[in-house]
């Protein structure tokens, strides 16, 4: 029998599923969530559950938000299931299934009025946020760029803004006009400082129309620096088969992922906070080194591997793993250019973390594609990848495989793999670098053009030619024979 998720259906879920131990009709909101997609869900929702399982913190239950007609889809999904969410976790060893509730509810993307009163509630006490990289409104330097469009138009309109940042201010204005102590606000994504990003772009925002208030901000509210880690694929109908044959749950939207989690925070919360410590949250002093190696040693070993796959028609992370060219040129990469110039971080051993690394990317079970590793690359190569370039080019070093990976991103951009079979591309900047990619097979150097991407890197005479060389060979040789290239230290001009 088929059980369809929702509160009056938990005793029957609980037969295969483990359910809160908690009543969910009794939280109370806390924090309000913009982004409830499938990375928050499977992480610090999930981190709440736990908290709240324990009888803890039960007035900091999540209320969800958004502003893309992605988010009215899902508040659609959950709210017919109660904002429940069966989270399956999966090891190589193991597969457990695990109902979480700690949403109570998610409030209409069309309805920002209400949104903004709900951030002016003084038992809202922090703002969080999973956005994605591409959603902060950052160039390659990661600084706040005041001329895109929508920051031109919230600045415009800052009574009737339509981006999370410009919510996030007519949130904190409302407060301040009533004497409600500011909310904080924390950053959930896989940014280098995204505490910092978060409040560039927001105190930037608030200055293109009221300076004065901007400052308020800037002396007022708390943006702590985080870093997460989960790996959290997307989800389709075999997520939703699986969990419907495996475990007689019909879930509208679950949640498939991997069984290790991380979260560090700075402990920056001048409103308060949950007591997440007793789940399992790091709070330190300093976030940077915890994140930056986990972007450059996790994320970036995902971009590495991603255009790789795509060219050589690999569909799962972990069928690239198996392949022993890909997961040689990882294990290369990582160890002589990436790794080497990581700074120290606490009790960690980077080699060590490095190997936790590959066995995640191993794990055959939760399904992670690497077409979604491959998205949204124009925001991504200059968080992941293009940093170790830089700072190795800073230190005179060479970049032959850091190269070698930004190539196969130009390779990939062609638009089909190395047997002609079509790419199907997600990445707002498609249309433009797809163009440049078919121009850079002549002319290496017109792929390089995109500074809001490259940056200072492009300017750099090893790497164009570290850069054009590899691109001419996987163009002339394949992807195959350039790897083979490479690993035999054969690649370089």
């Amino acid at each position: 029998m088929t059980v369809k998720l929702s509160l009056a259906t938990l005793k029957d879920a609980a037969a295969t599923a483990a359910v809160p131990a908690y009543d969910p009709k009794s939280l109370t909101a806390g924090i309000v969530h913009f982004g409830v997609g499938n990375f928050h869900r499977a992480h610090q929702a999930v981190y709440l559950d736990d908290l709240f399982n324990t009888g803890k913190g039960h007035d900091w239950a999540i209320i969800g938000a958004g502003v893309l007609p992605s988010d009215a889809a899902m508040r659609e999904k959950l709210k017919a299931q109660d904002f429940l969410t069966t989270v399956v976790e999966q090891d190589n060893n193991k597969t457990a299934a695990r109902i979480t509730a700690p949403m109570i509810d998610i409030i209409d993307p069309d309805d920002k009025a209400a949104l903004v009163e709900k951030l002016a509630d003084p038992a809202i006490r922090i703002v969080s946020m999973t956005i994605t990289e591409g959603g902060y409104f950052i160039d390659a330097s990661g600084h706040f760029n005041p001329s895109h469009p929508a920051m031109v138009e919230d600045a415009n309109n800052p009574d009737a803004p339509k981006t999370v940042f410009g919510l996030i201010i007519a949130g904190l204005k409302l407060r301040r006009e009533r004497g409600v102590t500011p909310f904080t606000v924390m950053s959930c994504d896989n940014i280098p400082g995204n505490g910092h990003v978060t409040e560039n772009t927001v105190v930037g925002l608030a200055k293109l129309s009221d300076p004065a208030f901007a400052q308020w901000i800037h002396d007022n509210v708390a943006f702590p620096n985080s870093m997460v880690d989960r790996i959290t694929p997307a989800t389709g109908q075999r997520e939703v088969d699986i969990l419907r044959n495996d475990f007689g749950i019909d879930d509208n939207w679950p949640v498939f992922c991997e069984e290790f989690k991380q979260w560090v925070m700075e402990d920056n919360f001048p409103s308060g906070r949950p007591p997440l410590e007793e789940v399992g949250v790091q709070f330190v002093s300093d976030v940077a080194p915890y994140e930056l190696m986990k972007i450059r040693i996790l994320n970036g070993g995902h971009a590495t591997i991603a255009y790789p796959g795509e060219l050589l028609d690999i569909h799962f992370v972990h069928e690239a793993m198996e392949h022993p060219l890909i997961r040689a040129f990882l294990a290369k990469l990582e160890k002589e250019e990436i790794i080497p110039i990581v700074p120290p971080v606490p009790d960690t051993n980077l080699d060590d973390y490095f190997d936790l690394i590959e066995r995640r990317f191993r794990n055959p079970k939760i399904g992670d594609t690497i077409p979604r590793l491959a998205q949204d690359g124009s925001n991504r190569q200059p968080k992941f990848i293009l940093p170790s370039t830089r700072d190795r080019l800073a230190q005179g070093k060479d970049i032959t495989g850091l190269a070698l990976v930004s190539a196969l991103w130009c390779r990939y951009f062609a638009g089909t793999s190395d047997s002609g079979r079509t790419i199907v591309f997600n990445d707002a900047s498609a249309e433009k670098l797809q163009a440049a990619a078919l121009k850079a097979k002549e002319d290496p150097d017109a792929f390089l053009v995109f500074d809001e991407i490259f940056g200072e890197v492009s300017r750099s005479d090893l790497f164009r030619q570290r850069f054009g060389h590899a691109l001419k060979t996987l163009w002339s040789e394949g992807t195959a024979r350039t790897l083979e290239l490479y690993l035999a230290d054969q690649l370089v001009k």
